[in-house]
């Protein structure tokens, strides 16, 4: 598949976003938590178009990887490359999810090879513009030409009793940024989101329940993990979307490895 630059309507622009606030957070503690209402205000979001797309997760197909040998999660991936300042995004052809051990102790190591996203979400003009105004938001943070992004959509359910969101545990990704967002969680309990310095003992614990909340982080300055779900009453489920921004280009399997 060629690269494919999305159309002008689609782009988001750094300037005149008004996240200076959310900037400082992310520059003092290395994370930022966004309501829904506040994520909308910051990125100029729609969340009813938004929400037009949750139906989608429904559809992702099985992760065959996971070495602990359960069947909770499922997902699609797709990878982008945003040019700043003026955030223009770029889709890319599919490629693998790479991660070194010393990221992913569990799934490190290994080319993931992933379904892609499906057209109705990637091409939506306010999924371009979620993409593309997180990208813009942490050249503020970083300023850089490029982000390299990779784009995960996660339904972690109980079909089984127990899901994992981390089965790796607490962890770094190895990128930039990160951004964790609630899609959807219901009839569920558990699921409570750590976020600890990397460097020392401070951190928070809290549970996303908003759907469209965000959870934004500097990657370099904090571990993050989710706690597994169980179920409330029926089988349920719990709905993100991560985000992962790069300067130095995708990771990827050393040559010859």
């Amino acid at each position: 598949m060629p690269e494919r630059t999305l159309q002008s309507d689609d782009r988001a622009v750094s300037e005149g976003i008004p996240g200076g606030e959310v900037v400082d957070r992310l520059t003092d503690a290395g994370y930022a938590f966004l309501s829904a209402s506040e994520a909308a205000s910051v990125f100029g979001l729609d969340l009813a178009r938004l929400s037009a797309l949750r139906e989608t997760w429904s559809r992702l197909p099985r992760d065959t990887y996971l070495r602990d040998g359960g069947t909770y999660r499922s997902r699609r991936h797709s990878c982008f490359v945003e040019n700043l300042p003026a955030g223009v995004l770029s889709a890319i052809p599919r490629r693998p999810h790479w991660q070194p051990t010393s990221y992913n102790a569990l799934h490190g190591g290994m080319e993931r090879w992933f379904e892609p996203i499906e057209p109705e979400v990637s091409s939506a003009p306010v999924w371009c513009q979620l993409v593309a105004a997180l990208g813009s938001l942490f050249g503020q943070r970083r300023p850089v030409n490029q982000w390299f992004i990779e784009a995960h959509q996660f339904r972690i359910d109980t079909s089984n009793g127990i899901g994992r969101p981390t089965p790796e545990g607490a962890h770094r990704d190895g990128v930039d940024f990160v951004a964790v967002i609630l899609v959807n969680r219901r009839n569920v309990r558990g699921g409570e989101t750590h976020v600890f310095d990397a460097s020392g003992p401070s951190g928070v614990r809290f549970t996303m329940q908003e759907p469209w909340s965000m959870l934004l982080m500097d990657d370099a300055r904090v571990i993050h993990e989710t706690t597994p779900i169980q179920p409330d009453r029926d089988q349920g489920f719990r709905d993100t979307l991560v985000i992962t921004y790069r300067a130095e280009g995708f990771q990827a399997a050393p040559t010859g490895a």
